[in-house]
């Protein structure tokens, strides 16, 4: 089964791509992990992907619909695969329609995982980590038991990410609700298009996404 996850960034589509990996053998395709892989592999396509990164330029459609199209050839995507990042406009979308229909291939479905813009704000600017084992808190729900004090490893150092902040993801959602609100009715129209709650607990969400993809599997699609 192939499946595309769309969501702002913050709204869990990584977790909810490896959790779908991982019961169903559906590999998480995500164009940035495939641009560094292909960049480090030397690759023709790797070569091009260098060259128009070191020149600050976006990377051309034809050049991701390449890039992905050999990579859902590999053997590994013999059972599907999840998208996670791509195609974030109506012209992205047609030409993976088109590529995929070249190798006999098709989306089952598209996923939108909906977010409250508002939550989804607190949600990422109240995110930190501590620096040396990674456990990640919030200033809201998740607050070490002592202050200043890792739970797990004891540490007293903490980062956040640069962008982690409000300014920077209401700039991020503005972003792709202009880039993916012209997606919805795209695959709606073509009766594909699902949605669930972003902002549900994690295991909900893949609970939702679970029941998507029963039906499909059950020809209930």
């Amino acid at each position: 089964m192939n499946v595309v996850l769309l969501g702002p960034p913050g709204a869990g589509k990584g977790t909810q791509a490896r959790r779908l990996e991982d019961g169903h053998g559906m590999v998480q395709l995500s164009t940035g992990d495939m641009l560094r892989a292909a960049v480090a592999s030397g690759s023709a396509i790797g070569r091009q992907a260098k060259d128009v990164m070191e020149a600050g330029q976006l990377m051309p459609d034809a050049l991701m619909l390449e890039m992905i199209g050999a990579r859902i050839e590999e053997p590994d995507c013999l059972h599907g695969f999840t998208l996670d990042g791509f195609p974030r406009t109506v012209g992205q979308a047609e030409g993976l329609d088109r590529m995929l229909a070249q190798r006999g291939k098709k989306l089952d479905f598209v996923i939108e995982m909906a977010v409250d813009d508002a939550a989804l704000i607190e949600r990422i600017a109240g995110r930190f980590e501590c620096c040396s084992c990674g456990t990640g808190y919030h200033d809201t729900f998740k607050r070490p038991a002592t202050k200043g004090v890792c739970d797990n490893c004891g540490d007293t150092n903490f980062r956040r990410r640069a962008d982690d902040n409000a300014a920077a993801v209401e700039r991020r959602l503005t972003v792709f609700h202009n880039q993916t609100a012209p997606l919805l009715p795209y695959y709606e129209e073509r009766g594909i298009l699902r949605t669930v709650d972003g902002m549900a607990e994690i295991d909900e969400v893949s609970r939702q996404i679970e029941a998507i993809i029963e039906s499909g599997t059950s020809g209930k699609a």
